[in-house]
């Protein structure tokens, strides 16, 4: 299984940005993952930005985004949609989707350790 991020770009503070992770190749299709964003800005780890379980029934956001961004599947499309909204400069970074395949609709783990299967990252920068 591939996953596929997109969606990056060059914003200005206050603007919107969506955000995309599909996946590809043999295997379950997005629907049979829990979901997560992480992001890294240069010279910081990796964080935990948001995930969403199978179902929907969970989703989890870190302090610094909740409130501004919001995750959402469209297993039609084997998506999961990040829809980020009043972007601020200290939202810049390579932003990357992972998967982890479970049965509970209820397993969302933070960390990243946790998950499976990562994308190739998409840049977000915010200018002020």
């Amino acid at each position: 299984v591939q996953l596929q991020a997109s969606g990056g770009g060059l914003v200005q503070a206050g603007d919107s940005l969506r955000l995309t992770c599909t996946t590809s190749g043999r295997g379950r299709s997005v629907a049979s993952y829990a979901m997560a964003w992480f992001r890294q800005a240069p010279g910081n780890e990796r964080e935990f930005v948001g995930g969403i379980s199978r179902s929907s029934v969970l989703t989890y956001y870190s302090d610094s985004v909740k409130g501004r961004f919001d995750l959402s599947r469209d297993n039609a499309k084997n998506m999961v949609i990040l829809q980020m909204n009043s972007l601020r400069p200290e939202d810049t970074a390579v932003y990357f989707c992972a998967g982890l395949p479970t049965a509970s609709t209820r397993h969302l783990p933070r960390g990243a350790e946790y998950y499976n299967y990562w994308g190739q990252g998409t840049l977000v920068t915010v200018s002020s």
